[in-house]
């Protein structure tokens, strides 16, 4: 028997909505995470496909759970809206897992809430799929990330610009606790609720802040650094958020909200995907830049926390976004580093890392086969006079050459959730209800830096004409 904890149900009133999940007509399966719900310790004993379709689909409410849709706010694209919140997607409850930490296990598609706005509270089968893909994906390529844990047919219609069928997903996260529910609360002057949400994902993300003398820019701090190496992570595998929002930016540094994501193909900094980005607020190259502007308005969220005196308030947490740009830095270096195989620090690191990806913005390389090839034992000639350079800045590593194609290996996927392979994924499940794809690639992408006899296919690039040109939201 699943069974949950509602502790976000434990604070007031006013930081949710309560309601059940509108039950859908005919639920049925198509993927659930075992190996995830082992980790999470949930209990799914002799329940049989059926019967986690029920529970996951939401007509059936498992014990513990206290369903709920989230209160928050956030800006959007530069705009801020004073309330958004959950408005397709409900806290069902918590469960500890086995390594002793509390996560969410929340339903998306399941339904209108008081946060709706025009929506029908449901998700079409397309975006549930890419976010079971990419999301899973993630994780296995080491990027901390919500998770999915189900996958499901509801039986029912769903309209967007056309008939499609409708999904919910089951995800997890460490917490979906946003900057923008801290907006939610400091816009409206509600300092309590402020407080009380800092205790919060302390304790949820953050446990070894519990003794702070201030949690408040404790908290500010430990989610800078946070957001510095995930968006790091970001820019190591050449993936692209599309809708860096302050609502879809998680303190608990996990990659939430796989709407309009995607991934490099041939390298361009200046890289857009999202169909609703038209300016390229949150093209590739500006995500470092987008993260410092939301931690900034989470921040000014805190400033009534970290000091009684507003000007030594603000002066402390300046001092803390000070921290954002260094600390990217050094994560960013740190990543491009292992890709090359260095593990010494050296001065022209950053101008070799550099000059590279200017040499495959010219060449239009692809970002990901790029990497994996200079991860070869004997890599084939790239950009000879870059190579060159490389190769010179490797004798003063230690090591062989087969130790430091092992160790890059490890870093640079040879299978990534490349863009034309997710959509012929969900072009086969919605046109013709067949499934096949979206397992083959998600058994791939489960192991993404090993070689997989017969699966060479999924690492290739697109053909010009399997190019994914843009993305979008699933709303």
């Amino acid at each position: 028997m699943i069974a949950l904890a509602s502790r976000y149900a434990a604070l007031p009133d006013r930081f949710y909505a309560r309601l059940a999940p509108s039950p859908v007509t005919a639920p049925r399966l198509i993927r659930f995470n075992h190996p995830l719900a082992a980790e999470l310790g949930l209990d799914v004993g002799d329940l049989n496909d059926a019967a986690l379709a029920e529970v996951f689909a939401g007509n059936r409410v498992p014990p513990g759970a206290q369903p709920l849709a989230m209160a928050y706010a956030g800006h959007q694209f530069g705009h801020f809206v004073p309330q958004l919140g959950d408005g397709r997607a409900l806290l069902l409850g918590e469960v500890r897992g086995a390594d002793g930490r509390w996560r969410d296990v929340q339903l998306k598609g399941s339904g209108r809430t008081p946060f709706s706005r025009s929506g029908d509270g449901r998700a079409a089968l397309g975006p549930v799929l890419r976010e079971y893909l990419v999301s899973e994906a993630m994780h296995a390529l080491g990027v901390p990330a919500t998770r999915a844990l189900a996958a499901l047919l509801s039986g029912d219609t769903v309209y967007r610009d056309e008939p499609l069928p409708g999904a919910v997903l089951t995800r997890v996260a460490l917490s979906h606790v946003r900057v923008g529910t801290f907006q939610y609360f400091a816009a409206r002057g509600d300092t309590e609720a402020v407080r009380q949400l800092t205790a919060f994902i302390i304790e949820r993300a953050y446990p070894d802040l519990g003794g702070a003398e201030v949690p408040a820019l404790a908290l500010l701090r430990a989610v800078i650094d946070a957001q510095a190496s995930l968006v790091a992570r970001w820019m190591g595998i050449g993936f692209i958020h599309g809708v860096m929002n302050t609502d879809n930016m998680a303190l608990s540094g996990e990659t939430i909200d796989f709407g309009p994501c995607a991934f490099l193909d041939a390298y361009d900094p200046a890289t857009v995907f999202s169909s609703i980005d038209s300016q390229g607020r949150y093209a590739y190259a500006n995500q470092p830049h987008a993260a410092a502007w939301n931690l900034t308005r989470l921040a000014e969220t805190l400033v009534p926390h970290i000091d009684p005196v507003q000007e030594r308030a603000i002066e402390l947490a300046t001092a803390a976004l000070e921290e954002f740009p260094r600390a990217y830095s050094r994560y960013w270096l740190e990543g491009f580093r292992a890709k090359l195989g260095l593990r010494a620090a050296d001065p022209g690191d950053a101008a070799l890392i550099e000059d590279l990806l200017a040499d495959m913005q010219r060449a239009g390389a692809d970002f990901t086969l790029t990497f994996r090839a200079l991860s070869a034992e004997s890599p084939p000639p790239l950009f000879d006079g870059w190579q060159t350079r490389w190769q010179a800045r490797l004798r003063l590593e230690d090591g062989t050459a087969a130790q430091r194609a092992t160790r890059m290996q490890r870093v640079n996927p040879l299978f990534i959730p490349r863009n034309h392979r997710i959509e012929q994924a969900i072009r086969a499940a919605v046109d013709a209800e067949d499934f096949e794809p979206f397992e083959r690639l998600a058994t791939v992408l489960a192991r993404p830096y090993e070689a997989q006899a017969g699966q060479e296919a999924y690492a290739e690039a697109p053909l010009p004409a399997e190019r994914v040109l843009h993305t979008f939201c699933g709303t």
